[in-house]
C-alpha cells in the first residue's frame, strides 16, 4: 500500500493507472490499443459514479484564492523537473511505447513542460484573460450608466477535457489552467499519451494528498466514440462544457452530445503555413538561413504540432524556388536526422509521393518518402497532409496570391521578410488565421496571447451575474 490509498498492481505490465480526485485506481481489466502504433496498454474499468462530482457540491476550488492556486502549481513544476520524480520517469518509459514520437522528442518535451508552471507566466495568463482577475476569486460589484447595481463572478465550471496525443505540454497547460479557473475537471486522456496526466497528478497529491486541486482533478481513458461511456458523462446535469482537442472525427462524436447548457470549447484540427517572400531568394547566404528558418517551423514537434508548417509559399520564379527547395530539404533532412525519428511515410502518402516523382515537368521532390526529411515543390497545394517531416513548397508569383489559400482551418503563418508582415496580418485575418509570427518562431507564443483565435480560459468559466439594485429615476419598483 502506497500513499493515497494506492493498490500496486499484481505484475508488471504497461498499465495506465486512471486517478480520481486523490485516489490512484490501478487495473489490467481493460486491453486497450493505441491509435498511431496499435500498441497495447492495460487499463481499469471507469468508475462512473466517482468520476463525475454531484452538482449539490461546491466546487473544491472555489474559495481558494488565486495566488494559493498558483504557487502550489508552481511548486509543483518544481516536483516534475526532479531528478527523482519516479511517476515522471515510469511516464516516459511508458509514453514511449505508444507514441510515435522518438524518444529524445518525449523527454524534451516533457522537461520543457513543467516550464509553463512558472508564476510569471500563470499570472499573465490570468491578467489578459480577464479584464479584472477578482472575478475569479469573489463577486465582483458593477454599477452600469443607469445606476443599477450588480455582482459578476467567473464561477468555477464543470469540465471534460479531451485531450490530444501530441504533446505532454498540452496536459500540463491544461491542469494548470482547469486549476485556475477553479473548475471540477475531467481528463479523458489519449491513447498515444495515457500516462502523463497520472503522472502530474500523482506528483500533486504527493504534495498535499487532500489539496482542493487534487480534489478538483481525475483522468480516465476510454476509447473515443465508446458511446456506454460517453453517453453517461457527456450530460449537462453533470458538466457544463467539453473542451475538446483533436482531429475531425474526434471533435464530430463530440458535437453529437451538444445541446441546452452542454457546450463546446473547441481546439479544432489547424494547419500552419508559411509564406517567404522574393527577399529570401536574394543571395546563396540569405536563402540557406530563411530555408533553416523555415525548417525550424516544419519540424516543430517533429511535425506533429498544429503549429508546425505544411505548407510554404515562396515567391518567386521556379529556378530560385527550386534551388530554396533544396537547402530546405538539406536543413529538415539534417534536423529529422537529429531527432531520431526513423519513421517512414504512410503507405497512401508515400504512393502520392511517388507518382509525382514520375511527373517531372509538374512537381519537383528533393528527398525519399522514406521518413527522413522530403519537400514536394508544387504549383497548388497537395490534396493530402504533409507530415512526418513532409513540406510542400507552393511557387507563387506574389504572397498576394498565397492569401487565398488561408482559411479558419490555418492556425499560424510563419513570415518572411519580417517587415512586410504588417501588410498582410489584416488580409490574413480576413481569411481566417488566428496567429502571424516571424519565419522560425511558430513554437512559442507569447505569454497570455488569445489560442485558436479565443482566451480559453475566459471561455472556460460559468460567468454569473446577481442583479442588485432598481432604477429609481424611471420610477420602477
Amino acid at each position: 500500500m502506497n500513499q493515497i490509498g494506492e493498490v500496486e498492481p499484481a505484475e508488471a505490465i504497461v498499465s495506465a493507472p486512471f486517478f480520481l480526485r486523490g485516489e490512484v485506481l490501478f487495473g489490467s481489466e481493460i486491453i486497450q490499443k493505441s491509435r498511431d502504433l496499435g500498441v497495447t496498454f492495460a487499463t481499469p474499468k471507469i468508475p462512473l459514479d466517482k468520476a463525475v462530482a454531484p452538482r449539490t457540491e461546491v466546487p473544491p476550488l472555489l474559495n481558494v484564492p488565486l495566488a494559493e492556486i498558483i504557487d502550489f502549481l508552481v511548486e509543483t513544476g518544481q516536483r516534475l523537473s526532479a531528478s527523482d520524480n519516479t511517476y515522471m520517469q515510469e511516464c516516459v518509459e511508458r509514453m514511449c511505447t505508444t507514441h510515435v514520437l522518438p524518444r529524445a522528442v518525449v523527454e524534451n518535451s516533457v522537461r520543457h513542460a513543467a516550464g509553463y508552471l512558472d508564476n510569471r507566466v500563470l499570472t499573465a495568463e490570468v491578467e489578459q484573460s480577464f479584464p479584472d482577475p477578482r472575478a475569479l476569486d469573489t463577486w465582483v460589484p458593477k454599477q452600469d450608466f443607469m445606476g443599477r447595481k450588480s455582482f459578476v463572478r467567473a464561477f468555477a465550471p464543470r469540465l471534460i477535457h479531451v485531450m490530444p496525443g501530441n504533446s505532454p505540454g498540452v496536459a500540463v497547460k491544461s491542469i494548470a489552467q482547469g486549476a485556475m479557473v477553479k473548475a471540477v475537471n475531467l481528463f479523458k486522456m489519449p491513447s498515444a499519451d495515457p500516462f502523463t496526466m497520472v503522472a502530474i497528478l500523482r506528483t500533486m497529491a504527493d504534495i498535499d494528498p487532500n489539496h482542493p486541486i487534487v480534489r478538483s482533478m481525475s483522468a480516465v481513458y476510454w476509447r473515443g466514440g465508446d458511446d456506454a461511456v460517453e453517453r453517461v458523462l457527456y450530460r449537462p446535469q453533470y458538466f457544463d462544457k467539453i473542451v475538446a482537442w483533436g482531429g475531425g472525427d474526434a471533435i464530430n462524436n463530440v458535437i453529437k452530445y451538444l445541446g441546452p447548457g452542454f457546450q463546446l470549447v473547441s481546439f479544432d484540427p489547424k494547419t500552419s503555413v508559411s509564406m517567404v517572400g522574393e527577399e529570401a531568394l536574394a543571395d546563396y547566404d540569405t536563402m540557406d538561413r530563411v530555408a533553416d528558418l523555415c525548417s525550424a517551423d516544419v519540424m516543430t514537434l517533429n511535425q506533429e504540432a498544429c503549429v508546425a508548417s505544411r505548407y510554404q509559399f515562396v515567391e518567386g520564379p521556379q529556378e530560385q524556388v527550386d534551388r530554396f527547395c533544396e537547402r530546405l530539404h538539406f536543413h529538415i533532412a539534417r534536423r529529422a536526422e537529429a531527432s531520431g525519428d526513423v519513421r517512414p511515410l504512410e503507405m497512401d502518402m508515400r504512393e502520392q509521393v511517388e507518382s509525382m516523382l514520375l511527373m517531372d515537368d509538374e512537381y519537383g521532390v528533393w528527398g525519399r518518402a522514406d521518413g527522413k526529411g522530403l519537400v514536394i515543390r508544387s504549383e497548388e497545394p497537395v490534396d493530402f497532409h504533409p507530415i512526418n517531416k513532409t513540406a510542400n513548397v507552393v511557387r507563387v508569383d506574389s504572397l498576394d496570391d498565397a492569401v487565398r489559400w488561408i482559411n479558419v482551418a490555418t492556425q499560424t503563418v510563419g513570415f518572411y521578410p519580417f517587415d512586410r508582415m504588417a501588410d498582410y496580418r489584416d488580409r490574413l485575418a480576413a481569411g481566417g488565421a488566428q496567429r502571424i509570427v516571424h519565419l522560425g518562431e511558430a513554437g512559442p507564443s507569447t505569454i497570455g496571447n488569445p489560442h485558436d483565435a479565443m482566451y480559453p480560459l475566459h471561455r472556460f468559466v460559468h460567468w454569473m451575474a446577481h442583479e442588485d439594485g432598481t432604477v429609481s429615476t424611471l420610477g420602477l419598483p
